[in-house]
Order: structure tokens, then C-alpha cells, then sequence
């Protein structure tokens, strides 16, 4: 197994805040970014030994990484449809996943003071009911975050600290 970290934005938005963070981040690491947007609506139907080609490449992805991160927004108070069901494919077959026992690290951003809290709990909560192994560390939640990003980078100082403190974990 590779010693690459696998990094997934919860957005789907060019100009996203997440895929900025997520970008930042990747920058002269082992973090390998994967385009969730690809993968079809979750179909029981599609599901078993040939998943369509997105979702295989997706699951090969996870399998061969030492682990996940996951940048996400808030939607709602909650999980964006477009990670949930990225998640729900990555979750078959049910107890014997490739997100069993993977290390996973969640970062939320949000223009809003909560920095995207709710979301890293329904995260975190998908997260546990596949099995995977949640990072233990503080939450990163990073508030505002339309002001803490310039020319697609995360620039805030303290920010970075938390968001790096979280990968040194995951490793």
C-alpha cells in the first residue's frame, strides 16, 4: 500500500472554497486528489462485482491509499449529496468496504462562524457506520473561509496549522 493520502472535496463549485483548502494542502505532499463529480447516483441495481468505471477507479483509489481526506462544505446542515453518495458507493459491499478500518481525516469550511461543525458530524457519523477509522484530533472547522482564501490558496496562518496538525495525525 502506497503511503499516498487520498483527498476528496465535498464540492462541486470550480471556484470552491474546499477544493482550494484541499489544493493548498496537497502542495509538495503525498496527497493524491481525486474528482468525486464523475460518480453516478448511487443504483443498487449497478452495484456488485462491474460498478460503473467512476466508482470502480474511486474504490481501486481508496484501497490503495493510507488514507482518506475529506474537504467538505456544509449543506443544509449537512453532508453535500455529491460526498454522501461518493461515500454510500465506497460503503459496498456493507462490512467488508474499502473504508473499513481507512484512516480518514474531515476538514469543513464554511462562510458562516461554524466553519461547517454540523457537517463534520454527519460526516463523522457516515464515516463510523462504514467502519472506518475517524483520525482523533480536533475538529477543523474553518469559519469564513471566503476570507481566509486568496488566489485559490488557503492563506490563514492559523488555519494551516490546524489543517496540518490534522495530516500529521493521519499519517
Amino acid at each position: 500500500m502506497s503511503q499516498k493520502i487520498l483527498g476528496i472535496a465535498g464540492s462541486l463549485r470550480r471556484e470552491s472554497y474546499n477544493r482550494a483548502v484541499l489544493n493548498t494542502l496537497a502542495e509538495g505532499r503525498e496527497i493524491e486528489i481525486f474528482d468525486i463529480s464523475s460518480i453516478p447516483l448511487y443504483n443498487a441495481d449497478l452495484d456488485g462485482e462491474h460498478p460503473p468505471d467512476p466508482v470502480r477507479k474511486f474504490k481501486d483509489a481508496i484501497a490503495a491509499s493510507a488514507g482518506l481526506l475529506i474537504v467538505s462544505p456544509e449543506y443544509n446542515y449537512g453532508i453535500p449529496g455529491l460526498l454522501k453518495n461518493a461515500l454510500d458507493w465506497a460503503s459496498r459491499p456493507a462490512y467488508k468496504s474499502v473504508l473499513k478500518g481507512k484512516k480518514v481525516a474531515i476538514i469543513t469550511c464554511s462562510m458562516a462562524t461554524t466553519g461547517g461543525a454540523r457537517a463534520q458530524a454527519a460526516i463523522r457519523d457516515c464515516l463510523y457506520a462504514c467502519l472506518a477509522e475517524v483520525v482523533p484530533y480536533m475538529e477543523v472547522a474553518i469559519p469564513s473561509v471566503h476570507n481566509k482564501v486568496e488566489n485559490g490558496r488557503l492563506s490563514d496562518a492559523k488555519s494551516l496549522e490546524l489543517a496540518e496538525g490534522l495530516l500529521k495525525a493521519l499519517r
